[in-house]
């Protein structure tokens, strides 16, 4: 019935259901690799990893399971409509156990902090490793696992191998019982924004003409907020608004002039735009002069800056980055982005960079030498993975 309700407004949710329960429609194979990328985000930052699993082991298949709709269709979208993409099963003792026994992986890598206490023993008693990759792992969270230390300590326990993104994600890591962690650095890094969108975002400035200030990856409540802010902005600034959920894509169109699927140039009077295409997200990077990361501005944690630091942006971020907080502070530290304190302040940011190209462009390059110097985490994730692909059953 829950899948049924969120489907009135995400078609996807009513797709799939018995794979929820662990029944699939597919057979499964000899040689396979599962890799879980919970939603959107997860299923980004896992494509390099998952490029070079299948580069390096040609004669293994991969299985990529999500829980999202949007992440599904974000599989589906980066690894193609051939993909072996399906819903994980909810975390049951006998769903979890049909999973495993009709795919039989012989590795597991879970992206981030996907972590649940059924599908962990279901991998330890059907002798599946299982590593946790990009963990991260904020004080918050950890203070959350640590209320429940008996169910904690055996979950993370049960984990092969913890690639952690920073020293601090690792220490968290292990005082909640995780083994054999090590610092392999961020997937994100190794992420290579679309070279058509860039081209295409770039072109698209240019006809455009006027300076674009891009709201990326907004959450509930705080276009309200960022918007109230825009009458800083001057009368020729253009302000783009992507949501970071595209079920709410009609709900932000309220506050918006002119809507990217249906009019790709807005005109001359047109103050605020809504990009309300999926997947496109290198294509508004490269078209904004600066972007203000959303998800910063309510105690949500953030949403990712790197990707817009890849595309040459200058970064404007809220107070709330604990879900990214080695990356800002990287960010932080190389003049790639500067913090706000609220909507206000990260708006006055804003229209000072607007009107000082210099800083821009000095931004700019920070950004990209910072993604350039932190690549590396796919070479590490993946011995990680050989290794224990070739240890002994």
């Amino acid at each position: 019935m829950r899948l049924w309700w969120r489907g009135r407004r995400e078609p996807g949710y009513r797709q799939g259901i018995a794979e929820r329960f662990g029944r699939y429609p597919v057979a499964g194979g000899t040689k396979l690799i599962w890799i879980h990328a919970v939603s959107v985000g997860e299923a980004r930052a896992a494509a390099p990893l998952v490029e070079a699993l299948r580069a390096a082991l040609p004669d293994h298949r991969m299985l990529l399971t999500c829980t999202t709709a949007a992440g599904r269709d974000t599989l589906r979208q980066i690894h193609g409509a051939d993909a072996l993409v399906t819903y994980l099963p909810y975390d049951l003792p006998g769903a979890v156990r049909r999973f495993l026994r009709h795919w039989h992986p012989r590795l597991g890598v879970l992206m981030e902090t996907e972590v649940w206490p059924n599908l962990l023993a279901g991998c330890a008693d059907e002798r599946v490793p299982v590593v946790l990759a990009n963990a991260r792992m904020s004080e918050k969270s950890a203070r959350g696992y640590a209320r429940w230390p008996g169910l904690g300590r055996a979950m993370f326990a049960g984990l092969a191998e913890v690639c952690a993104q920073s020293a601090a994600d690792a220490a968290r890591l292990r005082a909640l019982g995780a083994r054999n962690v090590a610092v392999t650095g961020n997937l994100k890094f190794d992420v290579e924004p679309d070279a058509g969108q860039l081209a295409a975002g770039r072109a698209w400035r240019e006809r455009l003409g006027r300076p674009v200030l891009l709201l990326a990856s907004t959450r509930e409540g705080e276009e309200e907020l960022l918007l109230r802010e825009g009458k800083q902005t001057s009368e020729a600034t253009l302000i783009v608004v992507v949501p970071r959920h595209p079920q709410r894509f009609d709900q932000v169109a309220q506050w918006a002039d002119t809507r990217r699927s249906r009019q790709e140039f807005p005109e001359a009077k047109t103050k605020v735009h809504l990009g309300d295409t999926m997947g496109e997200m290198a294509f508004y990077f490269a078209a904004c002069d600066v972007a203000v990361i959303g998800g910063s501005f309510l105690p949500l944690g953030g949403q990712n800056l790197i990707e817009a630091l890849a595309c040459g942006a200058p970064v404007v971020v809220g107070p709330s980055m604990f879900n990214f907080a080695e990356a800002t502070r990287l960010a932080l530290e190389a003049g790639a982005a500067v913090q706000a304190a609220d909507p206000g302040e990260a708006l006055r940011e804003a229209v000072g960079l607007l009107g000082d190209p210099v800083r821009r462009a000095e931004m700019a390059t920070a950004g990209k030498q910072l993604c350039e110097l932190h690549r590396g985490a796919t070479a590490r994730h993946l011995a990680v993975c050989r290794r224990l692909l070739s240890a002994p059953g």
